[in-house]
């Protein structure tokens, strides 16, 4: 199920009743286009606490909050602008966002940053990397079935089967 309202106070109600997205009126196309790519994932997913914190935490976010993301780097707080994400890594209990001043961690899982970035510029090539279309360079085959993708910061990055399906598709190949 996935909710439409024009009231946000509705929304906890909506995950404690395992809703896949809740979307607030007047619904952007962006925001409708995010929560339909959600639904294969929840449907063939079990049932997490914490994929459903995320799921509240991601359908709570204002279109504002997707164009940013806020980290915390030695009691500074930093806001980084989504466009200056080269890629997303998955480092344990965290996500390390490698952007145009850094590194960053944030105690998020991948999934959270799946469902929350745009599919139209980001993009996940292996289960621990998600891209931003805009950093890619260049695709290489690394060896059979296998391939490589580089990135203008000049880091080369694994690609998997799946994922190399989800980038020829995203760069019209």
């Amino acid at each position: 199920v996935i909710f439409t309202t024009a009231f946000d106070e509705y929304a906890i109600k909506a995950f404690e009743v395992n809703a896949v997205d809740y979307l607030l009126k007047p619904i952007e196309k962006s925001r409708f286009d995010l929560a339909m790519q959600k639904l294969p994932l929840r449907l063939s997913a079990s049932d997490d606490a914490v994929g459903n914190q995320e799921l509240l935490e991601s359908a709570a976010m204002s279109p504002a909050q997707h164009n940013r993301v806020v980290v915390k780097k030695n009691g500074i707080i930093k806001i980084i602008a989504v466009s200056d994400i080269q890629y997303l890594e998955a480092d344990d209990d965290y996500v390390k966002l490698s952007t145009t001043d850094g590194i960053f961690h944030k105690n998020k899982t991948m999934s959270f940053f799946e469902r929350t970035l745009d599919p139209g510029q980001f993009i996940r090539i292996h289960r621990s990397y998600i891209i931003n279309l805009a950093q890619v360079t260049k695709i290489e085959l690394k060896e059979k079935d296998s391939y490589i993708v580089l990135l203008k910061s000049d880091i080369w990055l694994p690609v998997s089967k799946t994922g190399y399906g989800k980038l020829k598709t995203s760069l019209g190949l």
